[in-house]
């Protein structure tokens, strides 16, 4: 990926740093991934909108020198969906949490997938309720302790990449902000695609996840993600949820893109759309 540093200077608000977010957090990771692909796609920051809901991730559109649109808990897709439709040339990018996307957005997400809007969706899966006291969350591993599950979660996990291959996204990936190789090319070819693409990025909570499991400091989490996850992307089986998680593209394919499509009907019908 692009060296940090002044490389992406041009992407971030400056005067906005240091982050909120608690020291070792791997959202942070995200940001930088993010700003260096826009770097290198050299793109207008006037033509870029990053859309945030509610929780640690709802922070990102502060620290990023673009347009940004902080909306409200688990609508962030249907924000950004109004937006991509009045505006299709926009490169919109959509970050959510877990929770945000998959608790009480998900019907947004799984409508936001089957229409193939042409979305670049970050998903930042910390496994647990980080901003508001770290509870369990719909990706927590069975077992996993959080503030509402001290004798370990029964809830089986969402797996957010079967959820979105089950929905229709057209491009789907998976990778941790350990795999800092994949994850600014897993983004980059996500903003490419003309389609709904989601990134999901298992990123590390020692706040809450690592303190609550025991599992160490943000240094020991990387390397849980590591040792969690296995590359080689595939489509899942379910005997799979219950080994490692599987990292890499598990789908890249073109299908009629939402807004093209709109244009399409609506010059069928007589009018003009501004694409």
């Amino acid at each position: 990926m692009p060296r940090l540093g002044v490389d992406i200077d041009r992407y971030l608000r400056r005067e906005m740093l240091p982050t909120v977010w608690c020291p070792g957090c791997g959202n942070g990771t995200i940001v930088a991934a993010l700003a260096a692909v826009l770097q290198k796609l050299d793109r207008d920051p006037s033509q870029v909108v990053v859309v945030g809901g509610i929780g640690c991730s709802g922070r990102t559109p502060f620290y990023l020198a673009v347009n940004g649109l902080h909306t409200t808990h688990g609508r962030a897709l249907a924000f950004a969906t109004g937006l991509k439709l009045a505006r299709p040339s926009l490169t919109v990018v959509v970050v959510m949490g877990d929770g945000d996307a998959l608790a009480i957005g998900g019907n947004h997400f799984l409508h936001a997938a089957r229409r193939n809007i042409d979305l670049t969706v970050l998903l930042y899966n910390n496994a647990i309720y980080g901003m508001t006291g770290g509870q369990v969350a719909p990706t927590t591993p069975v077992g996993s302790e959080t503030t509402t599950s001290h004798a370990g979660s029964l809830e089986n996990a969402f797996d957010a990449v079967e959820l979105a291959l089950a929905a229709g996204a057209t491009y789907v990936a998976r990778t941790t902000t350990f795999d800092m190789q994949e994850l600014p090319l897993y983004i980059e070819q996500a903003i490419r695609h003309p389609g709904f693409a989601l990134v999901e990025v298992l990123t590390q909570c020692p706040t809450y996840f690592g303190r609550l499991n025991r599992i160490g400091e943000a240094a020991d989490l990387l390397l849980w993600e590591r040792d969690v996850t296995e590359g080689g992307a595939r489509l899942i089986r379910r005997e799979d949820l219950v080994g490692p998680l599987q990292t890499g593209v598990f789908r890249a394919e073109r299908r009629p893109e939402y807004t093209a499509r709109y244009a399409e009907h609506v010059a069928r019908m007589g009018g003009t759309y501004r694409v």
